[in-house]
């Protein structure tokens, strides 16, 4: 029997994507699944594929970005299956690419509400719930090979994600004594629709407060989006999933699906281990040593 057999697994971003190919690995593993999503109508579709594989499912629309849908749905998710065991903070978004110069603060706004502080109300409302039976479980953070090497044009995503690495690292060192495994996940790129992320755009978020929701038009987020392409040949979301049940089986903190890039996070390692030395070798703070000071590690 499955170490998962017979828990709870709350996904936010469970409609589709990554995150549904989460909730739909987990439920193969014998968990209840509760999905959140901003999207209805692709939560309603979700629950139905779900339900006819014979997997437990509670579904229920939210907003990542409001605390209090957080708590609804973790008190929902308690009221059907008894307790909450995992949670996966999957949702995110991305805005289309471009030079610095030119970055709208309406975008980082949403893109950090999303991708940042939607995966800290996502902790704050359910690890108190994973806490509260004392009987350990997981939580799982959806960042991006972003999260390990920076990329160009997209400061935003790349804030958010090495952000989400940040926390998910302090996080496992917090939650440890609790018996709560903390992993994040760091894909390349993933056949999803987070080049049409603007479908799911909030009516606060919108550079154009005008616009209407029902205006949007994917071709025309496509076609400024140079990443699309890459998007939509990327692997499929369902070998992601069973790479996390893997890894999470094995207690990974860092998971990784693109083995092959590897030498791009090496040589960002490199980087960082060189300029330690040259630090340890400069004249002016060669010598310092910082008494009392707190450990940093894993």
């Amino acid at each position: 029997m499955s170490e998962f057999s017979g828990k709870t697994v709350l996904v936010s971003g469970g409609a589709e994507g990554i995150g549904f190919g989460i909730a739909q690995a987990m439920g193969r593993q014998g968990m209840n699944v509760v999905l959140g999503d901003i999207d209805d109508a692709q939560l309603r579709l979700a629950t139905a594929s779900l339900e006819r594989e014979g997997i437990a499912v509670l579904a229920q629309k939210m907003d990542v970005t409001d605390p209090d849908q957080w708590h609804a749905l973790g008190a929902a998710a308690v009221a059907r299956f008894g307790k909450v065991h995992m949670l996966v903070n999957n949702a995110g978004v991305a805005s289309a690419p471009g030079p610095l110069e030119s970055a709208n603060c309406k975008d980082w706004d949403w893109v950090i509400d999303v991708n940042l502080k939607g995966v800290l109300y996502g902790a704050q409302a359910i690890v108190p719930l994973i806490k509260q039976h004392g009987e350990g479980g997981w939580m799982i953070n959806v960042a991006s090979m972003a999260g390990m090497v920076g990329v160009p044009y997209a400061g935003a995503y790349t804030a958010t994600k090495v952000a989400v690495v940040g926390m998910s690292e302090s996080w496992h060192a917090e939650l440890e004594p609790y018996n709560i495994k903390v992993s994040v996940l760091c894909p390349a790129f993933v056949k999803t629709r987070i080049h049409l992320s603007g479908r799911n755009r909030q009516d606060h978020h919108r550079v154009d407060s005008s616009a209407r929701k029902d205006a949007y038009n994917p071709d025309a987020e496509k076609a400024v989006n140079p990443a699309a392409t890459l998007v939509e040949n990327g692997i499929p979301a369902e070998l992601v999933a069973k790479r996390v049940v893997e890894a999470i089986t094995q207690g990974e903190l860092y998971i990784f699906t693109h083995p092959d890039q590897r030498a791009v996070a090496q040589k960002r390692f490199e980087a960082i281990d060189a300029a330690f030395e040259r630090a340890a070798a400069s004249p002016v703070v060669g010598d310092v040593v910082q008494d009392g000071m707190v450990s940093f590690g894993l």
